[in-house]
C-alpha cells in the first residue's frame, strides 16, 4: 500500500455558536488542511498521485474561505464552523473529486489544523494513522 500526504493552508476567522468558552468571540487561525490518500498501485510515471492533483482540491475549497468568517459561507452559515466540522466537509468533497477522477485510490482522512498544536481529524474508517 502507498500514502502520500498533501496540505495547503488558508487564513480566515470564526467563532463558535452554542459554546460558552473564549471562541464563542470571533477570532482567527491559519488554517493548516491535511489529506492522507492510499491506493495499493502507482500509475505508469511511478506515482500514486500527483501532489497538484490533491492540492487543486483542497484549493477549489479553501479559497473562498480564505480572509473570510466562515460563518458566513455555506454551509458554515448553517452549522457550526469547528475544526470537525472542516474536516468532514473537506473530505466528502476530496473523496467525491477522487472517485470521479482517480477511483483506484483512497481518502485515508483529513487533518484540520486551527494551531499547530491542536488539530480535528476526520475518517470513514475507525483506525485513523495520523
Amino acid at each position: 500500500m502507498y500514502t502520500i500526504n498533501c496540505s495547503v493552508h488558508f487564513d480566515a476567522a470564526h467563532y463558535l455558536n452554542y459554546y460558552s468558552g473564549k471562541c464563542k468571540e470571533i477570532h482567527g487561525h491559519r488554517w493548516q488542511i491535511g489529506v492522507q490518500v492510499s491506493g495499493e498501485e502507482l500509475d505508469e510515471a511511478g506515482i500514486l498521485i500527483d501532489f497538484h492533483h490533491i492540492k487543486r482540491y483542497l484549493r477549489e475549497i479553501t479559497e473562498t474561505w480564505d480572509h473570510h468568517l466562515l460563518n458566513q459561507i455555506a454551509p458554515f452559515d448553517r452549522i457550526n464552523p469547528t475544526s470537525e466540522n472542516l474536516a468532514r466537509y473537506i473530505y466528502e468533497y476530496v473523496e467525491g473529486k477522487l472517485s470521479e477522477e482517480f477511483p483506484r485510490l483512497h481518502l485515508d482522512h483529513v487533518e484540520v489544523y486551527e494551531t499547530p498544536e491542536a488539530k480535528a481529524i476526520f475518517s470513514k474508517s475507525k483506525e485513523v494513522k495520523a
